[in-house]
């Protein structure tokens, strides 16, 4: 290709043996190629006297998996998925999206029966988009049939329009869901599906495209073809969030991110996969300040005292009851920084957020000074869990300190 892109009459071939004249064997590679391009001449025309609807209806005699059904069925699968998740995204004009969306779920697979990707498999989706525009078929569809496959690889290309994007979330899900769902699941470096290529997928567009709807509700949604039991739903459903929460593990270390900070924020919470994110790279950033290290040993301290009593769940904190002056002042500030740190939380700014929550560190310490928290008395001892628990409520949905 050119710098623009464009196909240039020319190839490359690599020699396994030490040529002694390169004019006869580039010869005999032309006479190949000439024959293989000829070739796919002849499929491509006898291609375009069929359509893609046509194309579409022979996908229900191939066969996806022999204990999840056919191409075909597959395909409805995948477009009733797509517009469950358009309905819960964020994007603009619904309606144009959603028709998209199910012209698009209807055309994805069909070029799988067509000669030219018999012939040549790895031009799935490729002759599908030259296809479905030779027919007329709107370009986000065109596109959509073609891009539903990407990222073929971690860190590859992405879909590039909404409809592209849902279709590739929704495919590589069922194909997950519907493996999960008659245990065939990874195991150790065996993984015959690709479902880890294809959860990685999963989580780079919805980073990408920041799809902020919920993991698990997408998760039971595209799982519902597969299991009708309500309990046996909900396990194979954490069981695939699992599987998705160990790929964010490895996209975000990838990143560059540490390993504690990434498990922190995934502890704290993982349901909405661009809020991780952005979690992951706030607490990092946060891990590289000079005075982090004591900041930590004081939350996490806050955090096992909390785990360990379950007398402070729900419980508000009674002012009347405090003894030394290390409680009120404690009370204050957390009452000061919460109301500055639910909006920023609110609009995602989880950096200010921190910063604003780690500004309670001298409160804390001087509380930790002048009480003794699990004191004999049951009222002062409750009050005081609460009044920990109330810190803990200010960073438990943004990290888990306890994990660094």
């Amino acid at each position: 290709m050119d710098e623009k892109g464009r196909l240039l009459p020319k190839f490359i071939a690599v020699n396994n043996t030490r040529a002694k004249d390169l004019k006869l064997v580039a010869k005999g590679h032309e006479k190949v190629l000439r024959a293989r391009l000829s070739d796919a001449k002849f499929f491509y025309r006898t291609d375009l006297q069929s359509s893609l609807d046509e194309f579409a209806e022979k996908l229900k005699a191939v066969t996806f998996h022999e204990k999840l059904g056919s191409m075909y069925e597959k395909t409805l699968r995948i477009g009733a998925l797509a517009q469950y998740l358009a309905g819960v995204s964020a994007y603009p004009d619904k309606t144009a999206l959603s028709e998209n969306l199910g012209r698009a779920a209807h055309l994805c697979k069909a070029d799988l029966v067509s000669h030219v990707v018999v012939e040549f498999t790895n031009l799935q989706g490729i002759i599908g988009r030259a296809y479905a525009l030779k027919a007329g078929e709107k370009e986000d569809v065109a596109r959509a049939v073609e891009q539903h496959y990407r990222p073929v690889y971690s860190g590859g290309q992405l879909p590039e329009n909404p409809c592209a994007a849902l279709l590739a979330i929704a495919d590589k899900l069922d194909t997950i869901c519907g493996c999960f769902s008659v245990d065939l699941i990874p195991t150790g470096g065996a993984d015959p599906y690709a479902l880890r290529r294809q959860g990685i997928g999963i989580i780079q567009i919805m980073i990408g495209e920041n799809l902020v709807f919920s993991l698990l509700s997408m998760i039971e949604k595209a799982l519902e073809p597969f299991v009708t039991d309500p309990v046996k739903k909900q396990e194979i459903a954490l069981k695939v969030k699992e599987f998705l929460q160990n790929r964010m593990v490895n996209i975000l270390t990838e990143m560059g991110f540490s390993k504690e900070a990434v498990n922190s924020a995934l502890w704290a919470s993982f349901d909405n996969i661009p809020d991780v994110a952005a979690r992951v790279k706030a607490l990092d950033a946060l891990r590289k300040e000079p005075d982090f290290e004591p900041l930590s040993i004081t939350f996490k301290r806050v955090e096992n005292i909390i785990r360990k009593s379950d007398q402070a769940m729900g419980l508000a904190v009674d002012e009347s009851l405090f003894q030394d002056p290390s409680e009120g002042v404690l009370y204050t500030a957390v009452r000061g920084v919460r109301q500055k740190t639910e909006a920023l939380i609110k609009a995602g700014n989880y950096e200010e957020a921190l910063s604003a929550i780690a500004g309670l560190r001298p409160a804390v310490d001087a509380f930790f000074v002048g009480v003794m928290v699990m004191a004999e008395d049951e009222g002062l001892r409750k009050n005081r869990l609460a009044l920990l628990s109330s810190v803990s409520g200010l960073f438990k949905d943004i990290a888990d300190f306890s994990m660094i």
